[in-house]
């Protein structure tokens, strides 16, 4: 492969065409099933997706097969089958679903109004992942505009995954023959570690969540009358809570919640974190000044990757400030929700946490936490020296730094999904989720550039994977 002439086609292909595509993309608030139940007949679903076939069947890649497969009551999914020059199979893949608006946008930032500033893309899913439709095509097209051949691949563009990919398996079991058994999965919605080189995840940790509810009362009464008699549902909440988490350090105190972590894996983060140093933490938009925590590096990477962790995302039974009156609330409900090692079982991990919660009840009080979701994490297979090498070449011809591995903190549950199914596949998880990119929060952004070089990254993977079979 020419690597000038991939990094200016790659280049002229964002800025013509996939830069003002994922645009128009941004715009369509196509949230996720999860944040909008009602998606079917709000139609945003399937206007996403239709745009993104339009666009695909403009491409002049050989042979290639576009469908939208629907199963009625589920999201589509977007189905791209193109022959290459092997019976082997590459199977790569994203999502177009999107995340809620959330709060704290930028004056002159929106999440449904694409923005262009300093070499970024802002607007919700175009890191996340809109452009993954467009860079898999692309990639595929700067080989084929030289000549090159390459292994047979299947695209799969989902739009469940941030509900927790609950539509997948459906698919997979419909498409189960065509996708057949890949030899290479190429990911497109993780994170970088920088801007600088190309990043492989290596695992990606699991999630459970579920709801804890604690009842006192029937109905609020006067705190004047009530407190000192009736306990504070909110107080027992906290008591219970404290039995999973350290609340001084964070530390889940649950057992079954935590997994010896690999060798390999403890050495690949000292080494990402020898090369990121504060960035593992500046990254991210600290409300007090000049931020220090007391961990190492190192330390921070693998409590990011590699250790349980709990976040309280929302809540129920307190009233809006403004309505605060001095009641005693009758219950208290939060939204809990656990990230969970790798390798962790979640659905053991769940019923651990049930019993934390409901056991030894405290006096005057009815307690229940019910889980609603639980979903695996991921451990990639042994990284295979045709893989590690072309990772290597691609990132120093495009980025001009070696390709580094790092663990994510997120979960994708089709990777689960797949390596169970494919344990022989290898893997390349990467994506363009960088510093300060924000997916989920405010002022979530694209990085264009990134996008340009990993597009062209992907394109030399897709050459040396099917030189190595074809040798």
């Amino acid at each position: 492969m020419d690597n000038k002439k991939t990094a200016d086609f790659v280049s002229n292909m964002w800025d013509d065409e996939i830069i003002p595509q994922i645009s128009e993309y941004i715009k369509i608030p196509n949230k996720s099933p999860h944040f909008d139940p009602d998606w079917h007949e709000h139609g945003h679903m399937d206007r996403a997706v239709e745009m993104l076939e339009s666009w695909c069947r403009t491409q002049p890649i050989e042979n290639i097969s576009i469908e939208v497969c629907r199963i009625e009551g589920r999201t589509p999914i977007l189905f791209i089958d193109i022959p290459g020059d092997s019976d082997e199979i590459v199977l790569l893949y994203g999502h177009y679903d999107k995340q809620p608006e959330f709060s704290g946008w930028d004056d002159d930032l929106d999440p449904w109004t694409p923005v262009i500033k300093d070499g970024k893309l802002y607007g919700r899913g175009g890191a996340d992942d809109g452009y993954a439709t467009f860079g898999s095509l692309t990639a595929i097209r700067a080989l084929q505009e030289q000549g090159i051949p390459h292994a047979h691949c299947v695209v799969l563009i989902e739009g469940c995954e941030e509900s927790g990919s609950f539509d997948l398996p459906h698919y997979i079991e419909l498409l189960g023959d065509r996708i057949g058994a890949p030899s290479l999965v190429i990911c497109l919605d993780a994170e970088c570690g920088n801007y600088d080189q190309l990043w492989c995840t290596t695992s990606l940790r699991g999630n459970l969540t579920g709801t804890l509810r604690v009842d006192v009362l029937t109905e609020g009464v006067h705190s004047g009358t009530a407190s000192g008699v009736v306990p504070s549902s909110f107080r027992i909440a906290r008591q219970l809570i404290s039995r999973i988490e350290d609340e001084s350090t964070g530390q889940i105190l649950i057992d079954g919640l935590h997994v010896e972590i690999p060798q390999q894996r403890l050495e690949q983060a000292e080494l990402a974190a020898a090369t990121l140093q504060e960035l593992i933490y500046a990254k991210f938009p600290w409300a007090v000044e000049n931020p220090s925590p007391s961990e190492s590096h190192t330390e921070l990477m693998l409590n990011n990757t590699w250790r349980p962790t709990l976040a309280i995302t929302g809540a129920e039974g307190m009233p809006a400030m403004i309505d605060a009156g001095n009641v005693l609330l009758p219950y208290t409900k939060l939204k809990l929700s656990f990230r969970l090692p790798p390798t962790c079982d979640a659905n053991e991990a769940a019923n651990a946490v049930k019993s934390a919660l409901e056991a030894d009840t405290p006096p005057l009080a009815n307690v229940s936490f019910e889980f609603e979701s639980t979903m695996a994490g991921w451990n990639a297979p042994e990284v295979a020296d045709w893989l590690e090498a072309s990772m290597h070449k691609a990132s120093d011809a495009f980025f001009g730094k070696p390709s580094m591995y790092m663990g994510t903190g997120g979960t994708i549950p089709f990777m689960g999904m797949l390596g169970e199914q494919f344990p022989e596949a290898q893997f390349l998880v990467t994506g363009l989720l960088g510093p300060k990119s924000n997916a989920h929060g405010p002022n979530e952004f694209l990085h264009i550039e990134t996008g340009k070089r990993l597009t062209s990254c992907v394109a030399q993977i897709l050459e040396d994977h099917y030189s190595r079979s074809a040798n």
